[in-house]
């Protein structure tokens, strides 16, 4: 039994089966009206009430231009929440979550606004019991970030009172290049601690990607083969099926690099590359990624090592889709690259001489992320020469998404009587081996945010040195040639499967 005061006596802390429950605490929505808030964030907030994981008196506040009032507010919350929430509808929930729920209206600009918002917190610390917690998510275009941040300041919104926290939330992009995150970092620091800032990288809170490091450090049949020994490249795709959609606004002038390498697919190569944490502490694991980071190594010669390239019309998955500078509001000169490959080493003792393969595209053959750790070929086989010519090298895949999982592929013997080679494959599928469903990205990341639990978001380190590996790359491109063409629904331009040629290699299908 625990001997702290106050400490629940029947409670052993050996017990798994008690969640992690959130204090008393409030979360402000700024940009609520968008995509994000409504598909993503309220459907988390509700899921987690659900779970029974929000403290009774939970806030939650929205801000935005619109002219609502506080029940126009929770009807758009209760709308989004009854489409895309993960957990059953339950009037009881609804009902609890509701009586916390207020809505300000105003621009960013706008100080009226921000005092409305002021006074509100303090009216629900006393309605509600949020003992002054506060988080604020920035669920506004980057331009905007410092505007709302230095609100925040002026009006005392980020002022910490003893025993509560104020905390900041922001979406990617973190910055457009090194110079420009690093004024934002500058920025967001003076106005909250670095503590309590968390950006937001919504792969992280992915459970499979959380799995690598079980995967990794729980097991002792891969660490030993985690090497320059036996990995012969590594391979991190994320293909989307989709195209801009409405989003040529932010689009268009970022790119795929920007929009997926730089934060989702270096983060996947930090956890995939680092070495075993002394514990799974923020400190700790941060230090180990930013080792990896630090190590990455860009080609000498970007020109035949990094590829971008740019989708055209034609026909995908039975429809006629237009390419990207046929898209509405896309410049027709525009340069952008809507697919991105690029080729990496990372210069530290386990990994000398490994290739990482990353790439990311739009309107590519079919959604999906993973990780493929692909072995060296066994240095001899006693076979005969055509007993293996069916055998690829072995892999282990990471599935992040759509069809969570892990696959091995090694090689077997065909059933008969000559000795004859093949790839098979043995596979993990979280839907099939646990009963309980993955939890969204965005319950898991809230709930840390509320929490104070910095795991699973990079720091403001982590960011600045993916940028500084990112922009070399961008600065060669915006000085040699266009982007290459490829077709709506294939797997990108025939430049990224000669870039992997060059090296003896080939891209994996998916």
């Amino acid at each position: 039994m625990s001997g702290v005061p106050g400490a629940n006596p029947l409670r052993d802390a050996q017990d798994r089966r008690l969640p992690r429950i959130a204090g008393p605490s409030g979360l402000v929505i700024f940009g609520v009206t968008g995509d994000l808030s409504r598909k993503k964030l309220m459907p988390a907030v509700y899921d987690l009430a659900n779970r029974g994981l929000l403290p009774p008196g939970f806030s939650l506040i929205g801000f935005a231009r619109r002219d609502w009032e506080d029940e126009d507010f929770a009807q758009v919350v209760h709308d989004a929440v009854k489409e895309h929430s993960r957990t059953p509808f339950r009037e009881e929930v609804w009902q609890q979550l509701s009586q916390g729920m207020r809505f300000v209206q105003g621009n960013f600009d706008d100080d009226d606004a921000f005092e409305t918002l002021r006074s509100t917190i303090e009216e629900l610390d006393k309605a509600q019991g949020t003992g002054g917690n506060f988080a604020f998510y920035l669920s506004v275009p980057p331009k905007f970030f410092p505007k709302v941040v230095q609100q925040l300041k002026k009006h005392g919104l980020a002022d910490q009172k003893e025993g509560s926290w104020r905390r900041a939330v922001i979406e990617k992009p973190f910055g457009h290049d090194l110079g420009s995150a690093q004024e934002l970092n500058q920025l967001v620091h003076d106005v909250f601690p670095p503590n309590e800032v968390f950006r937001i990288d919504h792969y992280l809170g992915k459970e499979t990607v959380q799995n690598i490091l079980a995967l990794r450090f729980a097991n002792t049949m891969w660490e030993p083969i985690w090497n320059r020994s036996y990995v012969d490249h590594v391979q991190i795709t994320m293909a989307e099926d989709i195209g801009i959609g409405g989003r040529a606004g932010y689009y268009d002038g970022i790119g795929a690099a920007r929009d997926v390498i730089q934060n989702h697919l270096l983060q996947l190569l930090a956890l995939t590359a680092m070495e075993e944490p002394g514990s799974f502490h923020p400190k700790a694991l941060v230090a180990e990624k930013l080792k990896v980071l630090t190590a990455v190594e860009l080609p000498e010669d970007l020109g035949s090592h990094t590829v971008r390239g740019q989708y055209t019309h034609a026909w995908q998955g039975g429809q006629e889709v237009p390419g990207y500078l046929e898209e509405d509001g896309i410049d027709p000169k525009s340069k952008t690259d809507t697919f991105a490959a690029i080729k990496l080493t990372i210069n530290n003792r386990r990994w000398a001489g490994v290739p990482f393969y990353l790439r990311t595209g739009k309107r590519l053959g079919r959604r999906v992320t993973e990780i493929a750790v692909v072995f060296k070929r066994a240095p001899y086989l006693p076979f005969e020469s055509g007993a293996t010519e069916e055998l690829g090298g072995n892999a282990l895949v990471i599935r992040v998404q759509p069809d969570e999982g892990v696959t091995v592929r090694f090689g077997s013997k065909v059933p008969g009587t000559s000795m004859e080679v093949r790839d098979v494959t043995m596979d993990f599928a979280y839907g099939e081996s646990f009963t309980e469903s993955s939890p969204e990205a965005y319950e898991r990341l809230i709930l840390d945010v509320l929490l104070g639990d910095a795991n699973l978001f990079p720091r403001h380190q982590e960011v600045e040195l993916s940028w500084n590996i990112l922009d070399p790359i961008e600065e060669y491109w915006d000085k040699h040639g266009k982007p290459a063409r490829y077709a709506a629904g294939t797997w990108g331009p025939a430049e990224a499967d000669e870039m992997l040629a060059r090296d003896g290699r080939s891209w994996r299908r998916p």
